[in-house]
């Protein structure tokens, strides 16, 4: 038994998770966290209107799609750690184009690029770097590595706004930009280089798995007959309607806070959510028995979010209170909307197709939220006159759209059972 545990502890796909940890940190810190900043910001120091602002930030994340669909045959022909790299010099040089833009145009450079880099270090990313070396311990480890995003979070929004108010816009992005290449960089040649087979370890840290020409080559949902099962449509809206969701609330939610609470105090709002996403992926990971209804879970997340949701609408602009209780309720739902697709396909799927199915759900998702900054900031654009800065319509668009998750989750928690 002893024996055994110390096999585990210096199993080596631990180490690729607290690897996929610190680049989610980066990968999140920058990539999702760094553009709501941005949007404030450079609406208020170039006078560029939200709208315009909104659509670089929607190229950003519909860059950061693409990449994240091609990401398994970029993986397979160059390596983890190649893509990583890529990825790394593309974020750095997008954030530095963020900083240092004079004109609008030059904005759109900026989210191409930040987004191509963004789109290696996000879930996509994470799911194939961390699921090859994990069966069993995929829903902790996954968990462990999504954390590294939340945590990111709770580290660059409150720095973006100190970074940008003592060094300035250009000087804060460049900074964090070199210092996101050079780590990512060498965890990549150290880390991510590696595969269970080079190692010569199965998933868990069990023996290898059997030679290729004793598995049988074709999934059990070949082809088109994985688009046609409802399962797993259902599966890709409910993910996209839910980060639609997240993705285009959390866009503009800094700017929205920044009114009440100043923008002190708006930058540690950001942070609790993501606290508060921490301790929902926690809790779940203690409280979800192996054989739960995953769908269930994820309906009981977009529950919570929807509630925060109508909290900021009932905040008015004003309520400090209500606005405070927003962002926990928001946040306690927002970490579980990504880490659990992927754990609902390995539940509903073979070991053949579950990957195939959580990279597909994932590129789908996020070409869907790509638009979402965009859509909110329309929202937003033509609401905001009419009720003084507050723009209720954000908050029940919100809402709305997270009800959809909640429906499309429930019709395909049918279908599973059924089959």
């Amino acid at each position: 038994m002893k024996s055994n545990a110390g096999e585990q502890r210096s199993f080596y796909g631990w180490r690729v998770v607290q690897a996929a940890f610190v680049m989610a940190v980066f990968g999140w810190g920058l990539g999702f966290y760094g553009p709501p900043v941005f949007l404030a910001v450079i609406n208020e120091t170039r006078g560029w209107p939200l709208a315009l602002i909104s659509a670089a930030i929607s190229v950003h994340f519909a860059a950061g799609s693409i990449t994240g669909g091609n990401l398994p045959a970029l993986h397979r022909r160059y390596g983890a750690a190649r893509v990583t790299q890529a990825g790394a010099c593309a974020m750095a040089a997008g954030m530095i184009t963020w900083g240092t833009a004079q004109e609008s145009w030059q904005l759109f450079i900026a989210g191409f690029l930040s987004g191509a880099g963004w789109g290696t270090m996000s879930a996509a990313a994470l799911n194939l770097i961390v699921s090859p070396w994990f069966d069993r311990g995929r829903p902790m480890a996954l968990g462990m590595a999504y954390n590294g995003g939340s945590v990111g979070g709770i580290i660059f929004s409150p720095l973006w706004v100190a970074a940008i108010h003592g060094l300035g816009l250009p000087l804060a992005a460049s900074l964090m930009a070199v210092v996101m290449l050079v780590t990512l960089w060498l965890l990549a040649r150290q880390v991510f280089s590696r595969t269970p087979a080079m190692m010569g370890s199965g998933p868990d840290g069990d023996s290898p798995p059997a030679p290729a020409h004793l598995v049988p080559p074709a999934p059990a949902l070949p082809g088109a007959r994985l688009w046609r099962t409802r399962r797993f449509v259902t599966l890709c809206l409910g993910m996209a309607f839910g980060l639609f969701a997240q993705i285009g609330l959390i866009a503009h939610l800094y700017s929205l806070l920044l009114p009440a609470l100043g923008a002190r105090d708006a930058g540690w709002a950001m942070a609790l959510v993501t606290l508060m996403a921490i301790a929902g992926r926690t809790l779940l990971g203690w409280l979800m028995p192996m054989d739960a209804d995953r769908r269930l879970v994820a309906c009981a997340g977009y529950a919570l979010q929807i509630a925060g949701s109508l909290a900021f609408l009932f905040a008015a602009g004003t309520h400090v209170p209500l606005l405070v209780a927003g962002v926990v309720l928001f946040g306690l739902g927002f970490g579980n909307a990504t880490s659990l697709p992927p754990l609902i396909a390995q539940q509903e799927f073979t070991a053949r197709d579950v990957q195939r199915a959580a990279a597909l759900a994932v590129a789908i998702a996020q070409g869907g939220y790509a638009i979402a900054p965009a859509f909110f900031g329309l929202i937003r654009e033509f609401t905001t006159v009419a009720t003084a800065g507050d723009a209720p319509a954000v908050f029940a668009a919100a809402a709305a759209v997270q009800c959809l998750a909640v429906v499309a989750f429930l019709a395909g928690r049918r279908a599973a059972n059924l089959n």
